[in-house]
């Protein structure tokens, strides 16, 4: 008898961009990655996409993706920041994610929206899951800037590419979503990752980051993010994951250092005083 299918949920916010913006190439080809891998996935793996959008971003939402209700608060809500960026909650995400899915989807999956799959991303996932980790991070790899469209895509899916530490694909149950903690946190700046990974390890049972799968990808190393002029940002997420640190251990008490890299702590300890 064949065992039944995972069921995942996976999640992306698209953003509407002009050339100058690396989300221009990106996205098109994570939109053309996911439906590849997807295909690929699909007697083993039952795959639902869906968005979270402003409204003026359902344009470029390609078929086959589930728009969740228009997103209608950003980071410039909550405080004022020297150059306004429209930023969106992860948890204003995360929450469409939850409610618009059902207990039989297993596993939801949040990534950033220039993360690119390779075709066996859903099968590998699947096949962790049953291996009883309950939540976990897979680190992309980075490959050349050459490629600029999806038509290269068997050419990106043959790049060895680098390593990247950062975290930028989650995967979690989806039973584990209703005792998050995400405060203010938005994405597109730094230390969300770090929001999610304290997350996932305090609220997981079986946690680990995967470093060395090649299942995501990145085109080029870009950090326009991590400009000067957007500090701001980066203080408000870390400031928020200090927060959500804090709650937690105040609930639960002191964190397992053992779950996660060291250099985590080191940058939240470095920080805490600034």
């Amino acid at each position: 008898m064949d065992k039944p299918k995972l069921r995942v949920a996976h999640i992306v916010n698209p953003v509407k961009v002009g050339k100058d913006s690396d989300l221009y190439i990106a996205q098109p080809v994570t939109f053309a990655s996911m439906e590849a891998a997807r295909r690929f996935s699909s007697h083993e793996v039952d795959v639902s996409f869906f968005t979270a959008q402003y409204p003026g971003d359902r344009c470029i939402i390609p078929g086959g993706f589930v728009s969740t209700p228009d997103l209608e608060r950003s980071v410039l809500d909550i405080r004022d920041f020297k150059i306004p960026r429209k930023l969106p909650l992860i948890k204003d995400i995360l929450d469409r994610l939850y409610d618009n899915t059902a207990e039989e989807h297993g596993y939801l999956i949040y990534t950033n929206v220039d993360i690119g799959l390779q075709p066996y991303f859903y099968r590998t996932i699947s096949t962790i899951a049953a291996r009883g980790y309950d939540a976990f991070i897979i680190n992309r790899r980075t490959i050349p800037e050459t490629y600029r469209r999806p038509g290269e895509l068997p050419l990106m899916y043959g790049e060895v590419g680098e390593p990247h530490k950062g975290w930028d694909c989650f995967i979690f149950k989806r039973s584990l979503y209703p005792r998050f903690r995400l405060g203010t946190a938005c994405i597109g700046t730094d230390w969300i990752g770090r929001v999610l990974v304290t997350n996932l390890a305090v609220v997981a049972r079986r946690f680990r980051i995967f470093t060395d799968l090649h299942l995501t990808f990145h085109i080029g190393n870009e950090k326009s993010w991590k400009s000067d002029a957007y500090s701001d940002y980066l203080s408000h997420n870390r400031d928020e994951c200090r927060k959500i640190l804090e709650a937690f251990e105040s609930e639960l008490g002191p964190f397992d250092r053992a779950k996660i890299p060291g250099r985590f702590f080191r940058l939240l300890e470095k920080n805490r005083n600034t």
